[in-house]
């Protein structure tokens, strides 16, 4: 079988930078597995994607489909033929649909009767009949939000397309998409390379490029910037603050980059470097330096596409476009410290939290009270608690808060230090959005942490209260990310908490504002439902995290306690036959209507196993009393384990349902203390 190599391209306007390698993947996606659909065979496949193209590349792709049989059964023989033999109506009009007769018919013989039919030979088609069609479906399956005509033309896509280019090898395959027609025509770099360079054969595709001045491949491009960047920041003695994000919207931006180190006056570092890191990545794109000590410096580096013969000239202009913007910083920084936190607290009555929960001052003043209570069950002060707590949000209403509303919390931060408010209470305002995305750090300070779980138990009290629970993929108040980070909180910081008592005091706080009367049973059902991706991201087994759900214990940091015991539980010996007994003793109670006794009687016991299990298990109940009380789950199971041995023997030899009801009922009692001693921790019937 012919192999070539297929290249397809398409030749754009500048894409949007943050959906670039989204759509080149799903430009990709839809291509391979159409070809894989197709049944051709191919050795390997990649994708290409820069400011203005996106591309596939198929390496030794089969020419051609293979023939193949395509079996069409017909009517069945008794329907196919009346009763003389002769071939029916359905029968003929079958044979005709397949261009054939009835007497050309093979016969398909089963177990289950006789049919007729017709084996045709499908001629596979080339790729260069198909490839057209392919890059057409992939085309109108690309994820555009917003798609847009240009120029009189009433077709649609992301960005005007310029270029269309279908490879087959050195073979052009001809063919129309998005009203362009296929041609051996590559754009070249906006402003190195005039006009479009022409492509010889599919493989010469990236070295063609870059002879235009276009690194086509997305990683090699990337990787080069970040090492580039890397010696740039090592050259100063200093680190580059690379984050993925920006990075991939840099490589998406530049076809040719080439890196640069521009400064600004040390005087805006007076500024928090937080603004004027965010001033620098989301506004110009830079990346900000920091020196050994990790203090922000007065450099960036940058990235640009082309290829300056004067890169003064280029640095110039950048540190010209970054000066006004950093002086905004430094205004806002200034002008913001002349007027309290404190005093901002009458403004949050003009801002809505949400318009059934009142604004963000009646939502401070339900943090502050909730704080409270919460350093006071830590024996933590409260008074700063509910400092923190009512200026938690006062921020929100400075302006570099409105102009960067990534800062939120930590210029709270620095303004309560200006303030001269504790360092504890300056600190939580930082803390309290902590932690804003998965593997984000937690809060520093207790303080932080109690404000934090306020915060987040406020907004699923009152999103809740007002019947408006997450659906499906939507999630506006980030309730899911609210929930894991309580979780979190308490669990890591080892924090004594309850979330029933939290919810009970924050439910009181909103007065007659909720209108769902389940409001505290449906945030913990939603709490519990974020444990299992909580401990699932940790590779804890999903059968141990039911176990513990079965139980619904509120207070997180027991839960946890419960979860690691039946973890290490699940790894003895003994683990799968106890689990197998409780799962017996749970299905053999669930049919037994009668009234069980309030304790194991000696005296009804006739059989020696039976007694040996009693003995057993009563010399072991002084024991568990006390580790089931201080919460040590983990010995508590560790020593149910040793009952493997009576249980089994009882199992093996004693009637559970004895003929005699007081027996039986006896028996079901032991077996319902067991079973009660091993639910103190979880249902361990669930494990696998």
């Amino acid at each position: 079988m012919n192999t070539n190599t297929l290249l397809i391209e398409l030749g754009t306007e500048e894409l949007p930078p943050k959906a670039l390698k989204k759509l080149a993947t799903a430009f990709y996606d839809s291509i391979v597995g159409q070809l894989d659909a197709a049944s051709l065979n191919y050795t390997e496949a990649k994708w290409f994607a820069t400011p203005r193209r996106l591309a596939v590349m198929v390496k030794e792709l089969e020419a051609q489909q293979a023939d193949k049989v395509v079996e069409k059964r017909g009517p069945a023989a008794n329907v196919a033929f009346d009763a003389d033999g002769n071939p029916t109506k359905a029968a003929q009009g079958w044979a005709r649909s397949n261009g054939i007769t009835v007497e050309q018919a093979e016969r398909l013989v089963t177990d289950k009767g006789e049919w007729l039919l017709h084996k045709a030979v499908q001629q596979g088609k080339s790729v260069t009949d198909i490839v057209e069609s392919i890059v057409q479906t992939a085309v109108t399956k690309l994820p555009i939000p917003k798609p847009m005509r240009w120029g009189s033309s009433r077709i649609q896509f992301i960005r005007p397309v310029h270029t269309l280019t279908m490879m087959f090898g050195n073979e052009l395959i001809a063919g129309e998409v998005l009203g362009i027609k296929s041609a051996d025509q590559l754009q070249g770099h906006r402003f190195h390379y005039q006009g479009n360079i022409t492509l010889a054969h599919a493989d010469e595709y990236e070295a063609t490029l870059e002879q235009a001045y276009v690194i086509a491949d997305y990683e090699t491009r990337r990787n080069k910037i970040v090492t580039e960047v890397n010696a740039a920041a090592s050259a100063l003695d200093a680190k580059a603050l690379l984050d993925d994000e920006l990075v991939d919207e840099v490589t998406s931006i530049n076809e040719w980059p080439s890196v640069l180190v521009g400064s600004f006056d040390d005087d805006f570092l007076q500024v928090p470097a937080e603004p004027l890191i965010y001033s620098m990545k989301d506004h110009q794109k830079y990346f900000p330096v920091e020196g050994n000590n990790g203090e922000l410096l007065a450099k960036f580096i940058f990235v640009t596409n082309i290829e300056s013969k004067q890169p003064e000239e280029v640095i110039r202009g950048n540190e010209k476009v970054i000066r006004p913007r950093l002086a905004d910083a430094e205004f806002f920084f200034t002008t913001d410290k002349k007027q309290s936190l404190e005093s901002r607290l009458a403004s949050l009555e003009n801002v809505l939290f949400q318009k059934q929960l009142g604004t963000l001052k009646d939502k401070s003043m339900r943090i502050a009270d909730l704080s409270k209570h919460v350093a006071t069950s830590l024996n933590e002060n409260a008074d700063n608690a509910y400092r923190a707590g009512l200026l938690s949000k006062t921020d929100l209403m400075s302006d570099m808060v409105l102009e960067f509303p990534q800062v939120q919390g930590t210029m709270g931060k620095y303004y309560a230090q200006n303030d001269g408010e504790v360092e504890a209470v300056a600190q939580a305002l930082e803390d309290q959005y902590r932690p804003r995305f998965a593997g984000d750090a937690l809060p520093e300070g207790v303080i932080g942490s109690a404000v934090a779980i306020s915060d987040k138990v406020d907004t699923l009290v009152g999103i809740f209260g007002i019947n408006q629970a997450p659906k499906g993929d939507k999630d506006p108040f980030a309730l899911r990310r609210a929930a894991i980070g309580l979780i979190r909180i308490i669990i890591e910081k080892q924090l004594l908490l309850d979330i029933a008592d939290l919810l009970e005091v924050s439910i009181a706080s909103y007065g007659d504002k909720l209108v769902n009367d389940n409001t505290a049973a449906d945030v913990i059902d939603f709490i519990m439902g974020r444990f299992r991706a909580y401990y699932q991201e940790q590779g804890i087994n999903v059968d141990v995290i039911q176990a513990v759900l079965a139980k619904k214990p509120t207070a997180p940091l027991d839960f946890d306690q419960r979860v690691q015991a039946v973890t290490f539980f699940r790894s003895l010996d003994e683990a799968q036959a106890l689990a197998a007994a409780n799962k017996r003793v749970g299905n053999i109670l669930a049919k037994f209507d009668g009234e069980l006794y309030s304790e194991f009687k000696v005296e009804l016991a006739s059989e020696a196993q039976e007694v040996a299990l009693a003995d057993a298990y009563s010399a072991l109940k002084a024991e568990l009393s006390p580790l089931f009380a201080n919460k040590e789950y983990q010995q508590a199971l560790t020593k149910l384990a040793s009952l493997r041995e009576p249980i089994d023997a009882f199992f093996d030899n004693v009637m559970v349902m004895a003929d005699d009801e007081a027996v039986k009922t006896n028996r079901l009692t032991l077996l319902s203390e067991l079973r009660a001693s091993f639910f103190n921790v979880a249902d361990i019937s669930l494990l696998q």
